[in-house]
């Protein structure tokens, strides 16, 4: 069975940086990618990269994202976007750990109701005072 998204080894083959930012999931779509380019956000090979600048295999993308600045290593093309296991293998992330954002933590609502699982976790805690 074949894949959805064609991932390209070759080292001769080049794909424009908006649609490799778009299909490695830095960014939700490929105009924000675009438009990152354009706002200077997005450096090859330490160069400021236009939105049709190619990529290759073996180049460092310096983009700062969304959710943070990311330096990335391109390990393989695709013009397409695909799962997220795809996406994952595009690229090898250099970024330094100091630099990258903490993990999400799921935060609940101020003044929210408890579930009923903490609403009898809090009987028991009130039942030991």
């Amino acid at each position: 069975m074949k894949s959805p998204v064609d991932v390209s080894h070759d080292t001769n083959a080049s794909v424009r940086t908006d649609k490799w930012l778009w299909a490695a999931r830095c960014f939700k779509s490929r105009s924000m990618a675009g438009g990152a380019c354009t706002a200077g956000q997005v450096k090859v090979n330490d160069k400021t990269a236009k939105p049709s600048q190619a990529v290759k295999i073996g180049d460092m993308v310096d983009v700062v994202t969304p959710g943070g600045r990311r330096i990335l290593e391109v390990k393989a093309l695709a013009e397409k976007r695909g799962p997220a296991s795809i996406a994952e293998t595009l690229y090898d992330d250099q970024t330094p750990e100091e630099m990258k954002p903490p993990p999400r933590v799921q935060v609940e609502p101020a003044g929210a109701r408890p579930t009923k699982r903490q609403r009898r976790r809090l009987d028991r805690l009130r039942e030991r005072w």
